[in-house]
């Protein structure tokens, strides 16, 4: 399984989630937790959120995804039984460019990362708010 760079990875995830008051966890497959109520140490946050919603299980809701088609960055953002766990598949990645063969793809990717559980970059926006 070929892979994207931890830079590559943070610029999409990055433009993808243009909002600047959204913290969010990055693991090393692609794999992006935006955290809705982030609190304490991110990244723990993060990895015990992927370590339940992560890993794929067929024949349960763990192993359904969606694939949702990009606009701003090439690629895809392939979804999954969680709506904060997205994950992240490059234009380079799968040979095929189905959203069948995405989202398998991106499912894959999402387990690794849901059993590895590396996390490659946090962006922490907690401080972020606009002054008054």
């Amino acid at each position: 399984m070929t892979g994207v760079n931890t830079e590559t990875l943070t610029d999409a995830w990055r433009r993808l989630l243009a909002d600047p008051h959204k913290s969010w966890v990055l693991f090393e497959h692609g794999t992006c937790v935006v955290l809705a109520a982030p609190e304490g140490a991110l990244a723990e946050q993060a990895t015990d959120l992927l370590s339940t919603f992560g890993p794929a299980h067929a024949g349960s809701s763990a192993g359904d995804f969606g694939v949702i088609d990009l606009e701003d960055v090439e690629g895809w953002v392939v979804t999954g039984h969680h709506d904060d766990v997205l994950t992240y598949v490059g234009p380079d990645e799968p040979q095929d460019h189905s959203h069948f063969t995405v989202g398998l793809f991106g499912r894959s990717k999402r387990h690794r990362d849901g059993t590895e559980l590396h996390v490659v970059h946090v962006e922490d926006a907690r401080g972020s708010a606009d002054p008054a």
